[in-house]
């Protein structure tokens, strides 16, 4: 891409991954085969395009640096790289055209600062989805995969279970990257269940639901989701009213919010 390489945008939350050997274990685990619909989001200096590259015959990227954009497009053939500039913040899937025969598979070392609305903006669209492989902040990875009454559990934890499941693959050490984050990294790959736990037309009272419990966690659930459900009906769920939001499993929730929905 020439000596010139573009600044590192702090904004940008940029982090380089260039470590060949974390580069040829994504991709081993990503498997993509030639023809296979591929989304990689924030392609950067373009590491992880050129080696998904070697496996694909096209790829679709989305970059919101336009100075990384120039780059990209002088080192990838529009034929093999299509390229769309903006933030991924916005991206709806539907907008790069019908979808392919089972989804998109998405891809990306994300930024760290947008990591966390980046993964629920993606999750409203998991229906255009196959898989996604991300690269992340390991402490993100760990509450996307936590268990009940785990310090990590969460509101990210059980939004994600309701509609997919998450597999920490491997870690990444931060001399992977230029400049090295001051935190450890993590694979990721999330594959949306076959039959959502929650369904579209309750969605939204879920999301509501799991909001306010953990909006203040080390509340019981009867404080946190004061005003939306009483105790009966707390209990109407099968649910202790007295018990903390993090010892609550993704179907304990989905209860919680068909109490809600029927109030």
């Amino acid at each position: 891409m020439g000596s010139a390489l573009p600044p590192i945008r702090k904004r940008f939350g940029q982090n380089f991954l260039h470590d060949q050997a974390v580069l040829a274990r994504i991709v081993g685990a990503i498997a993509p085969r030639p023809d296979d619909p591929v989304l990689e989001i924030g392609p950067g200096r373009g590491a992880l395009t050129g080696a998904l590259l070697e496996r694909l015959n096209r790829l679709v990227a989305v970059e919101i640096d336009r100075d990384l954009v120039a780059g990209l497009r002088a080192a990838f053939a529009p034929e093999r790289l299509e390229l769309h500039v903006g933030d991924a913040l916005d991206l709806d899937l539907a907008s790069l055209g019908p979808p392919p025969e089972g989804g998109w598979r998405v891809v990306g070392n994300l930024p760290y600062n947008i990591s966390t609305p980046l993964l629920f903006h993606l999750l409203d669209q998991m229906e255009a989805v196959r898989d996604m492989h991300f690269l992340l902040q390991r402490e993100v990875v760990e509450r996307m995969t936590a268990v009940p009454g785990s310090k990590t559990y969460g509101r990210l934890t059980v939004m994600l279970a309701a509609r997919a499941r998450a597999q920490s693959l491997f870690g990444v050490p931060p001399g992977a990257f230029h400049p090295p984050p001051k935190v450890h990294s993590a694979v990721v790959r999330i594959t949306p269940l076959e039959a959502p736990l929650v369904d579209s037309a309750l969605y939204p009272v879920f999301a509501k639901v799991v909001n306010q419990a953990f909006s203040s966690r080390r509340k019981t659930l009867r404080r946190g989701l004061s005003g939306l459900v009483d105790a009966a009906r707390i209990e109407a769920a099968q649910l202790d009213p007295g018990a903390r939001p993090e010892t609550v499993d993704v179907h304990g929730f989905a209860a919680l919010a068909r109490m809600v929905a029927l109030s």
